[in-house]
């Protein structure tokens, strides 16, 4: 009997049937060539999906009119002709592994920044002037019914290249979702005002996209169930909305919030202080009002809890972006009732932000992503060999599990009592939860892997000469960086893993020294404790460490608990009252009874130097070589055990 039998139950939406209740839903994977068409490794990254078990892959970010609709580059173009051969070969690659192909149909209207950049007209339903000073136009009946078009001819596109559904994007702020919203949409003429009127527009727009693709082939379109700023429309509106698109698409996909308000970006892409299934309500609200099946989206990631979504009617169908990331055969592990063996997503923002800063989409938790392809022909070790790995934190237990995947002899030996490294501190933080629940997996996957580890064993010199193993992997970690400052061995002074561990030395006013994601993240821990706490600062600004879209969840929380910044100020004396500094020559107080320091890592090098000379192949990976973050440990120690035993 299949433990989830609501979510594997197939679902007909016009004449096709998918397979179960859980989709991936639209994410832009930007692996594209220079005429922004998918490549080889684009595919690989969409079909991994597909082979997981989900029973739709939808291909984000796919522009219906690329002279005046495109938000950003690179952006699939569907009014490409020679998308036509790269569009068919990654439809194939989802369609042959079970799962239905989808296109998300996006236009971004007045938020169409790389059209405006390329020199073209940026419109939307109404004119006026951004909050940069750019200048955009209210469509003409002309230029409507051209967008109309253009929808229409990209969604045949679609079909003819061998998807098998499109997905309309009529949510978070753009083009659609402009004319749907009365906030948005002022328009005295036929296409505003009311809400007859502001559906007109995308109302056309399906009218077209239907009979462009003919009848029971099946429309998506995704809203936003509330907008979730004042800014934009509530729920009541986005229900209002809903109704009238009922029986005019296939499916209802509900998401929530604007892309373009950054107040509300947490709330359409959860964080780590997001529950599970975060966005439930706005699906559940709408789905009570509407005969057409309901998509949730938002934060899904836990069977057990998603199959009560569907057994108590809240949607029909679950959708699905990080978790599939963070293990892309989670619908096929669901199924077989292997919840344990689930990895669990961080939902720490690192893919979406590392795909703005990098170009790729990479994750925390899994170095497949981003690199399919490369798995996908690696070929088995050459030579077997015994592995010593020295360290069982983020990195040490990652390289470990890969050595025994590919056969090596593998012992991991931990200085202490458990396994997890510096990261253990933080286990009792709510919103670190995800943490907590990775490192517990990491470590179930270690009990069940033919592994020799070995608690409370430092390696020194003499271990490892005993041992005499064929490689050596250092992993072990760094230590806080102590600032030379008078007073930083005063009783009153904490380093940031001896804080997390002993809160109940920490008075009530509190200064941090250091605004990095460390001293940043032990803050809003310590204020959610009922602390008044300080961040003093070098820098002008905080370091996000280059997950520039976790920083604004963690902007969010400083302002909502009253955390006080201190930017651009040296830290210059500790005493018992707090920290004297100085900013732009002045002095400066900060009131503390304690005084905690969070100024960075410093790598056990010399530790890792000592083991060298104990085997033929040695590797440094993680803190202890340059001080990295949980992806770039991971995919560091991956690639480190990737290479051993490779015939040369």
């Amino acid at each position: 009997m299949l433990k989830y039998p609501h979510l594997f139950e197939p679902i007909r939406l016009g004449k096709t049937v998918f397979r179960n209740r859980m989709f991936a839903s639209p994410i832009s994977g930007r692996a594209l060539d220079t005429q922004n068409r998918p490549d080889n490794d684009c595919i690989a990254f969409y079909e991994q999906k597909a082979m997981g078990g989900a029973a739709s892959v939808c291909i984000g970010d796919c522009v219906v009119d690329s002279v005046n609709g495109l938000f950003g580059e690179p952006m699939v173009h569907l009014d490409d002709p020679g998308t036509h051969r790269p569009l068919n070969l990654l439809s194939t690659a989802i369609s042959r592994q079970g799962a239905v192909a989808s296109v998300e149909l996006q236009h971004a209207g007045i938020y169409a920044a790389e059209s405006r950049r390329k020199g073209n007209r940026v419109y939307g339903p109404c004119g006026g002037v951004d909050a940069e000073g750019n200048e955009y136009f209210e469509m003409s009946e002309d230029d409507i019914e051209r967008t109309i078009n253009a929808y229409a001819r990209a969604a045949a596109w679609a079909k003819q290249c061998g998807f098998g559904m499109v997905t309309v994007h009529g949510g978070h702020g753009w083009l659609l979702s402009q004319f749907m919203s009365s906030k948005a949409n002022h328009r005295k003429d036929q296409w505003g005002g009311s809400l007859e009127n502001r559906m007109r527009f995308p109302l056309a727009v399906l009218e077209a996209i239907r009979k462009a693709v003919g009848p029971g082939f099946p429309i998506e379109i995704r809203i936003s169930g509330s907008e979730v700023t004042p800014m934009g429309y509530d729920l009541d509106e986005g229900i209002a909305i809903a109704k009238m698109l009922d029986g005019h698409v296939d499916l209802i996909h509900v998401s929530a919030g604007h892309h373009e308000r950054k107040e509300v970006f947490t709330v359409t892409h959860p964080s780590i202080f997001s529950p599970d299934s975060c966005n439930i309500e706005y699906a559940a609200a709408i789905k009570k009002h509407v005969q057409t099946p309901v998509a949730t989206v938002g934060a899904h990631c836990n069977p057990e809890l998603l199959e009560e979504i569907i057994a108590s009617k809240k949607a029909d169908v679950i959708q699905m972006a990080r978790a599939l990331l963070a293990d892309p055969d989670l619908v096929r592990k669901a199924r077989a009732g292997q919840m344990a063996d689930i990895r669990p997503c961080l939902r720490c923002l690192a893919c979406f932000s590392n795909l703005i800063t990098n170009g790729q989409i990479y994750c925390t938790v899994n170095p497949l992503i981003g690199r399919e392809l490369e798995y996908r022909y690696t070929t088995p070790p050459a030579v077997k060999k015994t592995v010593l790995v020295a360290g069982g934190g983020i990195g040490g237990m990652q390289a470990a599990l890969t050595a025994a995947r590919d056969g090596h002899r593998v012992i991991l030996c931990e200085k202490s009592g458990r396994l997890g490294g510096a990261l253990t501190c933080e286990e009792s933080v709510p919103f670190k939860k995800k943490v907590k629940e990775y490192l517990d997996y990491q470590a179930r996957m270690i009990a069940k892997a033919p592994i020799d580890v070995r608690l409370n064993t430092p390696v020194t010199p003499e271990l490892a000469q005993a041992l005499s193993p064929d490689v050596i992997i250092a992993a072990l970690g760094a230590r806080p960086v102590k600032p030379a400052i008078p007073g930083i061995d005063g009783a009153n002074v904490l380093d940031a893993e001896t804080a997390y561990n002993q809160t109940a030395r920490i008075g009530k006013k509190v200064a941090i020294l250091g605004g990095g994601l460390v001293g940043i993240e032990l803050a809003i821990y310590l204020a959610q404790l009922g602390r008044d706490v300080t961040i003093m600062e070098l820098l002008p600004y905080l370091n996000n460490g280059g997950n520039i879209l976790h920083q604004l969840a963690l902007d969010n929380e400083i302002s909502r608990l009253g955390i006080k910044l201190s930017l651009g100020t040296r830290a210059v004396q500790i005493a018992d009252g707090g920290v004297e500094g100085e900013k732009d020559g002045a002095p400066v107080h900060i009131g503390a009874d304690t005084v905690i320091y969070a100024i960075g890592q410093s790598p056990l090098r010399e530790e890792a130097d000592a083991l060298r000379a104990y085997a033929p192949e040695f590797y440094i990976i993680g803190d202890c070589g340059i001080p990295k973050n949980i992806m770039q440990a991971t995919a560091m120690a991956d690639a480190a055990v990737r290479n051993i035993g490779r015939s040369l």
